[in-house]
C-alpha cells in the first residue's frame, strides 16, 4: 500500500447509532493503535460526525457510499442489489488492497454475504463462522459459530475447531488451546444428530486438542479454551450471556443503592464493582473476526457504542498483525480432507 501507516477501513453507517457513534470510536481507536482511516458511507453524515473529534496523527479517508443496508433486509439481496452500500465499499477496500481490514456493526449477514463475493473464501474452507471470546470464571474461551452458519455440516463444524484453533493461538496467544462440542451432556451419546455426528470426527482429529462435550455452565466456568457449536445456538449462547451480564450489573446496582448502608459499602467496593463491570462488558471485546475469508472482516454488536467501535478496530489491526488469514490458510493446506460423518448414525435419546 502507498501510505506508511496501515489503513482500516469502517462501515461509518452500521450498527444502531449510524454516524454518531462509528465514527469517533473509530478514530479513537485508529489514534489508539498508530494507524490511518478509510470511512466509508454518506460524507455529509461522515463530515457531520467528525465535527469537534480529535483526529490528531489520523489521516481519514472517506469513501462515498449512495446506499445503505438496513438491520432489516434480506443480506444476500440486499448486497446484490444496492451495489454502492457501504458494506460492499468497506470490504472492496480490503480486496482491492487499500486496508489491511474492516470494520462493520451493520447486518451480520450482508456483512458475510459481501465478504463471500469480494474476497472470497479461503482455499480448502467450506463455510466462514464468527468467532469471539466471551469472559468466563478462569479467563475467557472462544466461541464460534456465532451466527454465520445456522444448519452446518459436520465437516463445517470440524473446521471451524481448526479455525479457531489459528486464533487462540495466534491472536489470543494461547499453547495447544483446548476444544469442547457444546452440548446437553458431557457424554459422547448426548446432543442432537449433528453433535453426535461432530463427536468422533473431533475426536479421531489428531491436530485437534478435543476433550469431548461441554455443557453451558461449562462454558461459564471456563472448562475449554475454545468452544464448538453450530451458528444458531452459538448466537443464543452469546445473546444470553450478554442478558445475564446486564441483568447482573442491574441488580447489584439497585441493591447497593437501596439503602444508606449499603451505598456507603458500595463506596468501599466501588474498585471491585468496577473491575467486575470492565471485565464483563462487552465493548472491551469489540468485535468479531469472520473466520475463513480472504482478508480480515470483523463484525460488531449493532449496538456497539464508541468504546466497541475503537475495541473492534484493535480487533482487526491485531488480526493482520498475526496474519489470521495466512494462519488458517496454512492450517487448512495441511489438514487431511474431512472424512464424512456416518448419515445413519444411531441418535440416543438425549437428556437435560
Amino acid at each position: 500500500m502507498a501510505d506508511t501507516k496501515r489503513r482500516i477501513a469502517v462501515d461509518a453507517m452500521g450498527g444502531d447509532h449510524g454516524p454518531s457513534v462509528v465514527v469517533p470510536g473509530a478514530v479513537a481507536g485508529a489514534q489508539e493503535q498508530h494507524i490511518d482511516l478509510t470511512l466509508v458511507g454518506i460524507p455529509a453524515d461522515i463530515e457531520a460526525a467528525l465535527k469537534g473529534v480529535d483526529r490528531k496523527d489520523v489521516d481519514i479517508a472517506i469513501v462515498e457510499a449512495t446506499e445503505t443496508i438496513g438491520m432489516d433486509e434480506h443480506p444476500a439481496q440486499a448486497v446484490r442489489r444496492k451495489r454502492k452500500n457501504s458494506i460492499n465499499l468497506a470490504i472492496q477496500e480490503v480486496a482491492e488492497g487499500r486496508a489491511a481490514g474492516m470494520v462493520s456493526a451493520g447486518n451480520s449477514g450482508a456483512v458475510m454475504a459481501a465478504a463471500l463475493m469480494l474476497v472470497g473464501r479461503i482455499p480448502g474452507i467450506e463455510r466462514p463462522a464468527i468467532a469471539t471470546y466471551v469472559p468466563t470464571a478462569k479467563a475467557r474461551s472462544l466461541i464460534l459459530d456465532l451466527g454465520a452458519v445456522t444448519d452446518p455440516k459436520p465437516s463445517n463444524m470440524v473446521q471451524f475447531a481448526r479455525m479457531g484453533q489459528v486464533y487462540a493461538e495466534r491472536v489470543l496467544e494461547l499453547s495447544h488451546p483446548t476444544v469442547g462440542l457444546l452440548s446437553n451432556g458431557e457424554e459422547p451419546t448426548k446432543g442432537n444428530q449433528l453433535v453426535q455426528q461432530v463427536y468422533p470426527m473431533l475426536a479421531a482429529a489428531e491436530d485437534i486438542n478435543f476433550i469431548g462435550n461441554v455443557e453451558g455452565k461449562d462454558v461459564a466456568m471456563g472448562a475449554v479454551d475454545i468452544v464448538v457449536t453450530d451458528g444458531f445456538t452459538g448466537n443464543v449462547l452469546l445473546k444470553t450471556a450478554e442478558g445475564v451480564i446486564t441483568m447482573l450489573t442491574d441488580t447489584l446496582r439497585r441493591e447497593f443503592t437501596a439503602t444508606l448502608p449499603r451505598k456507603l459499602a458500595a463506596l468501599v467496593l466501588r474498585p471491585a464493582f468496577r473491575s467486575m463491570r470492565t471485565s464483563l462488558d462487552y465493548s472491551v471485546i469489540g468485535g468479531a473476526p469472520l473466520l475463513g475469508v480472504n482478508g480480515v472482516v470483523i463484525i460488531s454488536h449493532g449496538r456497539s457504542n464508541a468504546l466497541a467501535i475503537a475495541n473492534a478496530v484493535g480487533v482487526a489491526v491485531r488480526s493482520d498483525d498475526h496474519d489470521l488469514a495466512g494462519g488458517i490458510r496454512e492450517r487448512i493446506s495441511l489438514t487431511p480432507a474431512t472424512p464424512p460423518a456416518t448419515p445413519d448414525a444411531p441418535v440416543a435419546a438425549s437428556s437435560v
